[in-house]
């Protein structure tokens, strides 16, 4: 089992969801995001740990937005942390952002491309906090078991990984869903929904995706047994200054969560 703020994640706990916008936009929309996902949440009982990046270092093009950067956006964060009362997590980049995030937030996520780097992993396994890591997409599940070994020798087991789709050529990514039963091997699993559904670097200067099978993936990922899931979710997608093609609409959140739960009581 993992613990990030109150919320478990792991056998015997309920399907929990990691979810909010891609980048930290501004102060008002981030709180105002937390806010509405939280209420539908609550409303559901689903345990929630709300996302969103200060700084999004790899993107397609050095023109776009990367977010208000880690003062700043810390600041935010631990704003919806401790004024609304979720846990929260976001992504660092670097061995030296890792002390500092961990005091704003729950859980430091360790980004795909980033899964290997040894100094990273532990920087992040020494504050204390979950580690989340991503698989990358150029990894095996069963290599992942290295990346859990790596926080765990520095004495944190709260651990996460997470599936997010494998290269499949260029442009593409696809999702071998045996790989959430393997890694549960040696760590709780998330599914993430939205990046699953990317095709990096689909539209040159930036990546494309297909929104339209957040469905399909959602219910596959519930129906294999993943502990949690992950959606970048947004109240205005097309308009979204990051990931813009593959957040999930914010109306149509409570209906998709609705539906897996009626899809994991129904395999319970």
């Amino acid at each position: 089992m993992a613990s990030i703020g109150n919320v478990n994640i792991g056998a015997g706990n309920p399907l929990a969801v990691i979810c909010g916008p891609c980048v930290i936009e501004s102060r008002d929309h981030t709180l105002r995001m937390a806010d509405a996902l939280g209420k539908v949440c609550s409303k559901l009982e689903i345990p929630m740990v709300f996302k969103a990046s200060f700084d999004k270092a790899n993107r397609s093009s050095v023109d776009s937005f990367r977010g208000p950067g880690l003062e700043k956006g810390c600041d935010i964060l631990l704003e919806v942390r401790r004024e609304l009362g979720y846990a929260v997590t976001t992504d660092i980049h670097g061995p030296d952002q890792a002390a500092t995030v961990a005091k704003h937030v729950d859980c430091l996520q360790i980004p795909a491309f980033l899964c290997r780097q040894t100094d990273l992993l532990v920087a992040a396994a020494q504050t204390g906090s979950c580690v989340n890591v991503k698989k990358g997409q150029f990894m095996s599940p069963e290599e992942m078991e290295n990346a859990v070994y790596k926080v765990s020798s520095v004495g944190n087991s709260n651990v996460l990984l997470t599936e997010r789709g494998t290269f499949f050529g260029y442009n593409r990514l696809v999702n071998d869903m045996t790989s959430v039963p393997k890694m549960k091997r040696y760590a709780p699993v998330v599914f993430d929904v939205t990046h699953s559904c990317q095709q990096p670097g689909g539209l040159g200067t930036s990546t494309g995706g297909a929104r339209e099978f957040v469905e399909t993936l959602t219910s596959a990922a519930v129906a294999v047994g993943t502990d949690a899931l992950f959606l970048e979710v947004h109240d205005n997608p097309p308009q979204a200054k990051s990931d813009a093609t593959t957040q999930w609409p914010l109306e149509a959140f409570q209906t998709l969560m609705e539906k897996c739960l009626r899809l994991r009581e129904a395999l319970t």
